[in-house]
């Protein structure tokens, strides 16, 4: 039997066993309630990752090495920009879809329980801003931000199936399940000049964002402090290549961000730093929505950590 058979064979073992023995486990129940308590706060803190738009953790793969799947994988799309220049107010937004692997390892009597279960998060954050000029170029801007998410575990649904035709309540796996809400603010300072033969963009941007849990059951009552400061500079230079009417412009960025609070050293690392480049296309002379396009090809790394990935935005 394949190695994945045997824990799938593992873990359905154990949930037929809980369905006929439930009232007589305890033991059972108490450690799967502690796990699920101890959990709820990691869970919410690598919830905090994802909730503003940052280079450094916007497609971010970690895995220990102990086997072929990938113990967090973290993806998001996201942006935010001003209306105009005479009218300052600010919009951001990002989705984030996140799946972690914490491995269920608790003592049970004598023996301990090691169970695959996979987490799914899906979070969405808003923005709403407003610039303060400080001169033509820097402008400070704070932000109002608000939050909303859901987490689930791969292990509800089959335990969903036993509740609904055993009458069993498994509520220290079936309550694997929890929705959360977040509010706070951040401050930018956001620095821009435009010239004919370069365009410099540099923000520095201190966040925090305070997570809670809600409607959800008492075993999976958790929060988060999400805290961070991200610095992140992008320059963009007119090379002799024209496309669509317009110069092909070369595209170069460093980004670096410090994670305070709950997301310090949670996953091993204080900060990441990013460097990218690529190239960008003016679409103005042809489409006045999407006026420009970028593809940025970036270096991600870290204490123990690093990898690549490929970026595509769309300027309006």
């Amino acid at each position: 039997m394949s190695s994945l058979n045997q824990r799938l064979f593992l873990f359905f073992a154990l949930l037929l066993g809980i369905a006929q023995y439930v009232y007589a486990q305890t033991p059972l129940q108490d450690a799967g309630t502690n796990y699920l308590k101890k959990r709820a706060d990691a869970l919410m803190t690598i919830t905090g990752y994802s909730l503003t738009p940052d280079v450094t953790t916007g497609n971010l793969k970690i895995n220990s090495g102990s086997g072929d799947k990938a113990d967090l994988q973290m993806t998001s799309l996201g942006g935010g920009d001003r209306m105009s220049a005479n009218f300052p107010l600010y919009l951001e937004g990002t989705v984030a879809l996140n799946r972690y692997n914490p491995t269920f390892t608790d003592g049970i009597g004598n023996s301990s329980v090691n169970i695959p279960m996979y987490w799914n998060s899906i979070t969405g954050t808003g923005g709403v801003g407003w610039d303060f000029p400080i001169t033509d170029q820097l402008r400070f801007r704070p932000i109002a931000n608000v939050m909303l998410g859901h987490l689930e575990s791969d292990a509800s649904i089959a335990t969903r199936y036993i509740n609904n035709n055993r009458d069993i309540n498994l509520q220290f796996i079936n309550s694997g399940r929890m929705n959360s809400y977040g509010l706070g603010g951040s401050v930018m300072l956001d620095y821009e000049n435009y010239q004919p033969d370069q365009e410099i963009d540099i923000e520095l941007r201190y966040t925090n964002i305070a997570i809670q849990t809600f409607a959800s059951s008492t075993a999976v009552q958790g929060s988060a402090d999400s805290q961070s400061v991200s610095l992140w500079a992008r320059s963009r230079i007119p090379t002799p290549f024209m496309a669509l009417d317009r110069p092909v412009r070369a595209v170069f960025e460093v980004a670096n961000t410090q994670f305070l609070g709950d997301l310090r050293g949670t996953l091993g690392f204080s900060n990441l730093s990013s460097i990218g480049t690529g190239i960008e296309l003016d679409r103005s002379a042809s489409d006045p929505i999407f006026s420009r396009i970028r593809v940025v090809f970036r270096y991600q790394f870290g204490l123990n950590v690093q990898g690549t990935s490929i970026g595509l935005a769309a300027s309006f």
